[in-house]
């Protein structure tokens, strides 16, 4: 079975050679003369080109297919981040609070089609800031990975949890209402996954919170893309949908007020905790306004 496999796999190179064998054989017993050697051998350099070309088309293949998956770094993840940024018309977000998110995609995306005056369509898929069990199991997870803050000046705790995610929807809200070509959708997810993922209209870059481990980049047109987006559009209608049209009715302010943001969330049938003092909303509307960097 393996030596057929080989023989199949090989037949071009096998068939020149036994032409070259036989034809060498039958010249040396004098049963074939010069002109039909002379076409023995051409028929063997044409079988052997043709191999050639063969081996080439393989290679050419496996190098695509190389290319297809790429492993960054974590400066690199930030350059592809900005590339793809300035071009994309559509970003989906899995992930857990989406805080980089807020720091850093929604401002530059939306920068940049304001600026060339395209339509955006970004879909966020974050853990469910009502969950409890799931906050808290999040916040150990991230605190495993580093036991110290992180860029905000923070560390992970429960409650730090509930502030990004609900900060994240905020955000959502907010940018909505000063970009009319924004089309937006928050999705809120009962299971809490351990990767991030950024899908752009050029490739999806898949991370981790632990940022000393290398990222993934996979390009579009190649079969992991189209897989992965697959798996992004099933684990959002999983997810429950967050209504923003609920709130469409409020405007809210340059800086959102502890008022319109308990009110916006009532709105959305999402009220904020009753233990929230109006320190905690503040604390909301500054990591949904003006997020910082986690990972600086």
């Amino acid at each position: 079975m393996r030596f057929t496999r080989w023989l199949r796999a090989n037949v071009d190179a096998v068939v020149a050679l036994l032409i070259a064998v036989t034809a060498g054989i039958l010249r040396l017993l004098n049963v074939l003369g010069a002109e039909s050697v002379n076409s023995a051998i051409l028929i063997v350099l044409a079988l052997l080109a043709a191999t050639l070309l063969k081996d080439r088309l393989a290679a050419s293949k496996l190098l695509a297919d190389a290319s297809a998956v790429r492993q960054l770094s974590s400066a690199e993840v930030s350059q592809e981040h900005a590339e793809a940024h300035r071009h994309t018309e559509q970003w989906i977000f899995k992930g857990g609070t989406g805080t980089y998110l807020r720091a850093v995609t929604l401002k530059e995306c939306i920068k940049h089609a304001r600026k060339e005056h395209r339509p955006l369509r970004m879909r966020l898929e974050i853990i469910d800031p009502t969950n409890e069990t799931l906050c808290t199991a999040y916040a150990q997870f991230r605190s495993a990975l580093a036991a110290g803050p992180d860029g905000t000046g923070e560390i992970w705790t429960f409650e730090r949890t509930r502030k990004e995610a609900f900060a994240t929807i905020l955000a959502a809200c907010w940018y909505r209402q000063r970009f009319p070509f924004l089309t937006i959708e928050v999705g809120l997810s009962e299971m809490m996954t351990t990767f991030r993922w950024d899908l752009s209209s050029d490739n999806v870059i898949m991370t981790q919170d632990d940022q000393s481990s290398p990222a993934l980049m996979f390009a579009k047109g190649k079969p992991y893309y189209r897989a992965y987006s697959r798996e992004l559009e099933a684990s959002f209608r999983q997810a429950r949908r967050v209504d923003l049209e609920r709130a469409i009715g409020l405007q809210l302010s340059t800086e959102p007020t502890i008022d319109e943001t308990r009110k916006l969330f009532t709105m959305l049938e999402l009220d904020l905790p009753r233990s929230f003092t109006d320190s905690d909303v503040s604390d909301v509307i500054a990591k949904a306004i003006q997020a910082k960097n986690p990972y600086r």
